[in-house]
């Protein structure tokens, strides 16, 4: 299975955040280094990877504020 990798700037216009939103309050908290981003190479360049992020954006949708998304793609309500 192919991945689509983005930068910060594809990923903003793919998603409609602002870049110092997606550094500052999305990565690390929701999205997470080695599943909805790497750091090829080890090094300071971030890609996302589309797919991922995607398939998560549609449990968020689904579910209820007391609703947690879990790594193996399911949803432990609160």
């Amino acid at each position: 299975m192919s991945q689509t990798y983005l930068t910060t700037d594809e990923l903003s216009a793919k998603i409609k955040y602002d870049v110092r939103t997606i550094r500052e309050r999305l990565k690390d908290s929701v999205l997470l280094e080695g599943t909805h981003y790497v750091r090829p190479f080890g090094g300071r360049k971030i890609l996302f990877v589309w797919e991922t992020i995607e398939r998560d954006m549609r449990v968020f949708v689904g579910s209820d504020a007391l609703s947690l998304p879990m790594a193996n793609g399911k949803v432990a309500h609160g």
